[in-house]
């Protein structure tokens, strides 16, 4: 059906079955090309962005996984407009009643009560301060966020408790929100990180058809940096076969632009996220398939995804020692060596409010 469909902007355009349903639908081979042939009207499909209201009752998520750094999260959407095909949370869109492929891109939650849910928790008695990772699934800032204000919102209530947050994106419209992030800044209570995974801009529109384009990342890095706000990039993910090499230019990259810190991590590829990417790199680079599925397996134990503790971020064997080895020597050299997290930042400066409470003088 990928055929008949306008990708253009789309990260896929495959509908896989939901593994959690019994029934899905299965197309007939050659029905596209019938209709396509006997009807002088037929068009190419081009999916529309849905968007539907998310009435969930919590906004704070824990993690339990060890080699995640951070405890608690705040994601404001669910489901992401950027369609990077290689993005670890399609799967979660399963849980909806979605698929992992055009749904994720297509069909967004938007969670309209996340400022008011975020207050709520915040001024309870049992609320105990602690970093907030702010994009730890679908990104916080992607471009339903200029209509909705969520993650706005949402700073603002941060702000007022100046509860402290960490953010990675990969759109520069976060620059929109420097005011917010610089108070916080103030009370070392924020930081931002640019996950930027190619300087090709071609590379990226098709890696990543509605994020930011690199340079426009970059400027953002530029701008967080110069308002006063821990800035730092995120290499994520590396491909290997396709954007690896890249490591040493973005790091320096990144360094002209006031990044501070930076980090990386190694595609991961679960459950139906292999075949979308898979199929990726059919239509965009067939003479690498194989090649850059070679190399991965090589990471994983054989496998396309192995979702171990401890080597899923990283990978596992010799190439991905020369991964490690490559991004070290390049942080080094860019003076990007330095290890920033969001436990770096502080809760000391906490306070506690009611619900609409307003500021004292």
């Amino acid at each position: 059906m990928a055929d008949f469909i306008d990708t253009r902007g789309r990260g896929t355009g495959q509908s896989p079955p939901n593994r959690f349903e019994r029934l899905s639908v299965e197309e007939d081979a050659g029905a596209w090309e019938e209709i396509a042939a006997n009807d002088p009207d037929f068009e190419k499909k081009r999916p529309r962005t849905e968007t539907y209201r998310d009435d969930t009752q919590s906004i704070i998520t824990t993690n339990r996984s060890p080699d995640i750094g951070f405890e608690k999260s705040l994601n404001p959407y669910r489901g992401c407009e950027h369609g990077c095909s290689y993005c670890y949370a399609r799967p979660y869109h399963e849980y909806l009643g979605f698929n992992a492929g055009l749904d994720f891109e297509t069909k967004l939650m938007v969670k309209e009560r996340a400022p008011e849910l975020l207050e709520r928790e915040m001024a309870r008695k049992s609320w105990v301060p602690t970093c907030l990772a702010c994009s730890g699934v679908t990104d916080c800032y992607q471009p339903i966020e200029k209509k909705y204000e969520i993650t706005r919102q949402c700073l603002e209530v941060l702000r007022d408790f100046r509860n402290p947050v960490g953010i990675i994106t990969k759109n520069s419209l976060i620059t929109r929100d420097l005011d917010l992030l610089a108070e916080l800044a103030n009370f070392n209570a924020s930081a931002v990180m640019l996950s930027i995974t190619s300087l090709d801009p071609k590379l990226a529109g098709i890696l990543e058809p509605r994020a930011s384009r690199p340079q426009a990342r970059l400027n953002a890095v530029k701008a967080i940096s110069e308002a006063g706000i821990p800035a730092g990039v995120s290499l994520a993910p590396v491909i290997p076969g396709l954007n690896e090499h890249e490591i040493p230019a973005l790091l320096e990259a990144a360094a002209d632009h006031g990044a501070q810190f930076a980090s990386y991590t190694i595609l991961r590829l679960p459950y139906g996220v292999k075949d979308i990417f898979e199929d990726w790199l059919e239509r965009h680079f067939p003479g690498r398939k194989e090649t850059v599925l070679g190399r991965i397996r090589d990471l994983r134990g054989g496998k396309l995804n192995n979702s171990q503790y401890g080597s899923r971020m990283s990978g596992e064997g010799p190439q991905a020692k020369q991964i490690s080895n490559l991004f070290r020597v390049s942080a080094e050299r860019c003076g990007l060596n330095r290890e920033y997290s969001r436990r770096n930042l502080s809760i000391d400066s906490f306070r506690r409010r009611m619900p609409g409470q307003m500021e004292l003088f």
